[in-house]
């Protein structure tokens, strides 16, 4: 719809006042001790932490850190009474997570194990680490979401993406970009690269490259804003295009008149 002008876009190029950079790190399966280890020093120093999974239960179907047995780790890595811990997930009551989100919010709980229902509309500015269990698993959108629920307060904060051994060249690749940026514009634009924006005129929703030689759809807003006002403009002057300075624009449009589509075929 940005590509067409029909969609009105605000562009929010610069974070809010007082925001900190999130220092960002990929790390494997056998880091994990020395990863509780900065936990404990970061909650010693009176910060939180969020640690979130990309499944609630055990999946036969998927080989993945589930929220289930990570919580029991982490319980028993960070036991009572010295730290307390909640979990927040999907399949949980309304109370039940409000009780839980409270507690953490408040400060009553040191670490929140969840899944990504905290993936927006949460702000613990005292939270200062994101840790992000099979990371590889999660788009880019989704880790960038994550990331941003840390970082909101004065303190140093950071992400903490824990790959899984099997993982793949691509995964490899959006978790590098992440420790590499925290800009959004970027971050969106190498996810249309590797993902695609899917079929415009089908169903397909991935892949298919739109192919832009001198523009960039993340990152030219200004350009496209400017080409449609400038097409409404002609469109009032000219609503049919006989001025003869329209007549090239009326010989291009007219190159695909006899390649239109059967819309009503898409299912």
């Amino acid at each position: 719809m940005t590509l067409y002008g029909d969609l009105d876009v605000s562009v929010i190029d610069e974070m809010p006042p007082g925001r900190k950079p999130v220092q960002t790190m990929c790390i494997g399966q056998n880091r994990r001790a020395a990863m509780y280890k900065f936990l404990r020093e970061e909650i010693a120093r009176g910060r939180q932490v969020f640690v979130v999974f990309p499944l609630i239960f055990e999946s036969e179907k998927m080989d993945l850190q589930n929220l289930e047995k990570g919580y029991e780790e982490i319980v028993r890595a960070f036991p009572l009474p010295d730290y307390k811990v909640a979990i927040v997930h999907g399949q949980q009551s309304s109370e039940e997570k409000n009780f839980n989100m409270a507690a953490f919010v408040a400060g009553r709980a040191h670490i929140l194990v969840s899944t990504t229902v905290i993936e927006v509309g949460v702000d613990v500015p005292n939270a200062s680490v994101m840790v992000i269990e099979s990371a590889q698993r999660f788009g880019l959108s989704q880790l960038h979401q994550l990331r941003g629920r840390v970082g909101r307060g004065a303190e140093k904060s950071y992400c903490i993406l824990v790959k899984d051994v099997k993982t793949s060249k691509e995964a490899q690749e959006r978790l590098d970009l992440m420790c590499a940026t925290e800009d959004g514009f970027e971050i969106a634009e190498q996810d249309m690269k590797m993902r695609g924006p899917g079929d415009l005129e089908g169903t397909q929703q991935s892949g298919l490259p739109i192919s832009l030689n001198i523009a960039s759809l993340a990152r030219d807003g200004a350009l496209l804003a400017e080409a449609r006002a400038y097409a409404n403009r002609i469109l009032e002057e000219d609503p049919l295009l006989e001025a003869p300075q329209n007549a090239l624009l009326v010989r291009e449009l007219r190159k695909d008149k006899y390649e239109i589509k059967d819309y009503s075929k898409i299912s």
